[in-house]
């Protein structure tokens, strides 16, 4: 019974006692049965963590943020991967929650119509990260993309560019880009302008990308004043192209991304950026798993929207836009 006290980290035992009983389990290779403790309980420590993709810079910082905050209590996340496709999402979903995880962080908004049902069913803490505009399931942390589009397009405006370029992954497959691009479309009508010029892609985020895609545009639009791009990786590759060019950035040409990502601070020049906050948005989702797992209806329906700032860096007409 002692034992099973100890290995369950439940019930009075003194330090000395559970260090001999740890130090034994430890030599002997034991580890406990979660499967067979979570009968009685009907759920396991298990945290189901699903996200698009670990190939770039953004959610490799929230799983920092996740780890930070479970890793002081007995919940431990395990990752699946939806490549942004739907049918992909529904079936990692099933997958994670036939193990009955204790509670779900899952990115974004929109989900297929069986992924919602299986999520409301579920009965456990659901928590939608990187974006509130839209309505969550249960709980949501992120930040508004519309207003951050707004926020850039603003910016743009008034540092004085007239002639905007719009670079990005094709909307259907990312909804969070396609929000900051009608966020940043609305703040350019307001000054009676519009996007000129467009590029779409598929796949990851690269340097190659950037390149290929600033090269086409300015190639069929060379009048334009401002390229926008939906992530800060393809627009280091544009700025790279441009600079090679001997494109005078900012004042010829301004740039800017999206998603501040600090690998990109030994650029010749610091990229126009916003941060999208990636950590503080798993500490944050975390806690309120950690929450209601410990008080189930604690932060029940919560939605933490949490404010980007934008970082001018050398690549928008600093003087004029501040």
């Amino acid at each position: 019974m002692t034992v099973s006290r100890v290995l369950r980290n439940r019930g009075d035992v003194s330090e000395a006692t559970r260090e001999k009983v740890l130090a034994a389990a430890k030599k002997l290779g034991y580890v406990p049965n979660r499967i067979a403790g979570a009968l009685a309980s009907q759920r396991v420590n298990l945290v189901a963590v699903i996200i698009p993709s670990m190939s770039n810079m953004v959610f490799p910082e929230v799983m920092t943020g996740i780890s930070e905050v479970l890793d002081g209590t007995e919940l431990q996340a395990v990752v699946g991967l939806t490549h942004y496709k739907p049918d992909r999402e529904e079936q990692v979903l099933y997958e994670m929650l036939s193990w009955r995880p204790s509670g779900v962080i899952i990115a974004g908004l929109e989900h297929t119509d069986a992924s919602k049902a299986m999520m409301r069913a579920a009965g456990i803490p659901v928590v939608e990260i990187m974006d509130t505009d839209g309505e969550p399931i249960d709980s949501a942390v992120g930040i508004s993309h519309r207003r951050a589009g707004r926020q850039m397009g603003e910016a743009i405006v008034a540092a004085g560019y007239r002639r905007i370029g719009f670079m990005g992954t094709k909307m259907p497959l990312d909804h969070r880009a396609r929000k900051r691009f009608e966020g940043m479309t609305q703040a350019l009508a307001k000054a009676g302008l519009e996007i000129e010029d467009r590029e779409f892609y598929e796949g990851g985020s690269g340097f190659v990308k950037g390149r290929e895609m600033t090269q086409a545009m300015l190639s069929r639009s060379p009048d334009l004043d401002f390229l926008y791009y939906s992530n800060d990786m393809i627009g280091a590759g544009g700025l790279l192209w441009c600079l090679e060019q001997g494109i005078d950035v900012p004042g010829r040409l301004g740039l800017a991304g999206f998603n501040g990502v600090n690998l990109l601070h030994g650029l010749p020049k610091l990229l126009c950026t916003m941060d999208a906050c990636r950590n503080e948005i798993g500490r944050r989702a975390a806690q309120l798993i950690a929450d209601r797992v410990a008080t189930p209806d604690q932060g029940r329906g919560a939605i933490i929207e949490l404010s980007p700032e934008i970082a001018l860096g050398d690549t928008i007409r600093r003087a004029a836009a501040d």
